[in-house]
């Protein structure tokens, strides 16, 4: 245990300073890829370009079984049944839940980073940082996920702001119409926690009762969490939707 307290830094200091870990493993599948290079040559293929790729070799098809996939088709599914008038996501996942959104309606995206202007028809890009107040105008309609956990870190871009997170609920809250829906995700754990500059870890009441929703009189409709192992600890993580003046979904 103490061991792995020093190299997880280490580790994580080599990654930052641009040396990939999975790619120099992967070195060991060079002599592979040069005997397969070779028959293709011997059976009269063609090669206009060398790339070569070996950390594919024993890699997955993909990962179907983080929190990220799960939230992303879930919010995207309970929007698609709500059929809100209008729906502005915060600074989710542009390439996962934005994109499943956008398949089958319009969505607003906010997020205090830069976007390279989408081509996609259903996709409305506004760069605003959201501790602060924007005019957005009033909608029925919000997700915000895995995202309010970053506000103020510096991570992104962003400026150190030790009650970032409390701003930026504060405002999610004042963008819904009444009877809106906020759909929102972040870490959970035991007691609220900082861990610089990656995220925020919340004890459950620190969301539910935060003044803005209590002073609205948000309510839970909805709530779920699930288990989910990152390099440093278990998280439990929770999402949930909020409704102004009637109910809440937590998913």
């Amino acid at each position: 245990m103490k061991f792995n307290k020093i190299l997880r830094p280490v580790l994580s200091i080599i990654n930052q300073l641009g040396f990939d870990l999975r790619k120099i493993k992967s070195l060991k599948y060079y002599l592979r890829y040069r005997k397969e290079r070779k028959e293709w040559i011997n059976k009269g293929g063609e090669i206009n370009q060398k790339s070569m790729i070996l950390y594919d070799y024993d890699d997955d098809a993909g990962n179907n079984k983080g929190h990220y996939f799960h939230q992303d088709l879930l919010v995207a599914k309970l929007i698609h049944e709500h059929q809100p008038l209008r729906h502005i996501d915060i600074a989710s996942r542009i390439d996962g839940f934005v994109a499943h959104v956008a398949s089958y309606r319009k969505i607003e995206v906010v997020d205090i980073r830069p976007l390279e202007k989408s081509c996609h028809e259903n996709i409305k890009f506004v760069q605003a940082d959201l501790m602060n107040p924007h005019d957005l105008g009033k909608t029925d309609s919000i997700s915000c996920l895995h995202a309010i956990e970053h506000f103020g870190l510096g991570r992104y871009g962003d400026p150190i702001d030790v009650d970032g997170h409390n701003k930026g609920i504060a405002n999610l809250v004042n963008l819904l119409n009444k009877d809106g829906l906020l759909y929102i995700s972040f870490p959970i754990g035991q007691k609220d926690e900082i861990h610089f500059n990656a995220n925020r870890v919340f004890q459950v009441d620190t969301i539910f009762k935060h003044p803005s929703i209590k002073c609205v009189s948000l309510t839970v409709n909805s709530f779920s969490s699930k288990n989910v192992r990152n390099s440093f600890l278990i998280l439990r993580v929770v999402i949930f939707y909020i409704s102004t003046y009637s109910k809440i979904v937590c998913i």
